[in-house]
Formats: structure tokens, C-alpha cells, sequence
């Protein structure tokens, strides 16, 4: 996936500025997909020329002129083409993985504190992610939500909105999946450590 398909679904989401999609890919589209601010607008500014995006001058009052983009014919039919490709499974890439595969040539109990930091950043992005579900999508709890044939408690979400929440529920299982397997190399790390 480039950045550029990143933009398109997060404009076809809501028309927005280049402010409002940096913030956007920093709250929701950022868990999947990481793009500096600077980048955004070096791509926006691409895509405007390319024809894939419009934008519009929005007046603001007390502050100068906003440029608000949306998705242009163009810019749809580039994502309906890439929505339509296959794309290769992803390989995993764990730098941690291979450190502690490794700590069998030296001390496994060096690299305690270091996972024991990336439990802690994982803790954190659950945390965050099980916040923005509360928020945005208010329901009957955490889990899949319920067919059209069983509407949410708050009423059915729509089409767009429930695969940004399938997303998120992905986010969320791959959170606590990696919580555990952090759980489980502490537990290894400290007892290859008792053992010394």
C-alpha cells in the first residue's frame, strides 16, 4: 500500500484538510499506516496535481483560508483499481524476534528490561485502542458487533463504519495477542535467568 491509498479512504471517510487528515492518520488511520505531517501535505500537494484529490479554499474566521480536499473522479478510480489487485500476505519483520533468539549466545536477562519496555508500549496502544472503541463506537461491549439482523444498541453503523471498527478490532486482538506473547518470553527470560 502506498500513502496515497491511505489518503483516498481517509477523504472518502470526510473531506478534510491536510491538518485534519494528519490528525486523523495520528488518531485512527496512523495505528496501521504511519505518515508524518510533512509528508501528508508533500503527497496531498502530488495527488492535487495528479487530478486524484480537489480541493477548495474554505474561509475561517480569525484565521487565514483553509484547503479543504476530497476525493476527485480520478483519485476514486485509482483506489477502485488497487481495492481490486491482490496484494501478498505480509512476511513479519520482529527485530525483537531475532534479539531474543539470540539471547541464547549471550544473557538472556539483558534483554528483560527491553521487553518488559515494549510490554509497556503495547499496554499503552491497547489501552488507546479499547478508548477510541468505547468512543466511537459505542455498544454492548468489546467483541464482534451484531449482524443487520441485530442492530447495535446505539443503531446500525453503516457500511464504512463497520469496517473501520472491524479494523480496529483487528488492532486490538493483535494487541492483546502480543501482550501475551511478551507475558510468556518474560516468564522465559526470568526463569533462563534463575538458572544461570
Amino acid at each position: 500500500m502506498a500513502i496515497e491509498h491511505a489518503i483516498l479512504v481517509s477523504l472518502l471517510e470526510k473531506p478534510g484538510s491536510g491538518y485534519e487528515l494528519a490528525r486523523r492518520f495520528e488518531r485512527s488511520i496512523g495505528y496501521f499506516w504511519t505518515a508524518s505531517h510533512q509528508q501528508i501535505y508533500r503527497v496531498l500537494k502530488r495527488m492535487e496535481s495528479d487530478g486524484w484529490v480537489d480541493a477548495r479554499d474554505v474561509p475561517q474566521h480569525g484565521r487565514p483560508d483553509k484547503k479543504e480536499y476530497t476525493v476527485a473522479d480520478l483519485g476514486q478510480a485509482v483506489l477502485s483499481s488497487w481495492l481490486h489487485e491482490p496484494i501478498e500476505p505480509e512476511s513479519m519483520r520482529h527485530d525483537l524476534a531475532v534479539k531474543i533468539r539470540g539471547a541464547a549466545f549471550d544473557d538472556p536477562a539483558a534483554l528483560i528490561h527491553e521487553v518488559e519496555r515494549h510490554r509497556r508500549t503495547h499496554t499503552e496502544r491497547l489501552a488507546h485502542y479499547l478508548a477510541g472503541e468505547a468512543r466511537d463506537f459505542p455498544g454492548p461491549g468489546p467483541g464482534p458487533r451484531p449482524g443487520p439482523e441485530a442492530p447495535a444498541a446505539s443503531g446500525p453503523l453503516d457500511a464504512g463504519r463497520e469496517l473501520q471498527h472491524v479494523v480496529l478490532r483487528g488492532g486490538i486482538a493483535y494487541e492483546r495477542m502480543t501482550l501475551a506473547w511478551l507475558d510468556d518470553v518474560l516468564a522465559t527470560l526470568h526463569r533462563l535467568a534463575a538458572a544461570r
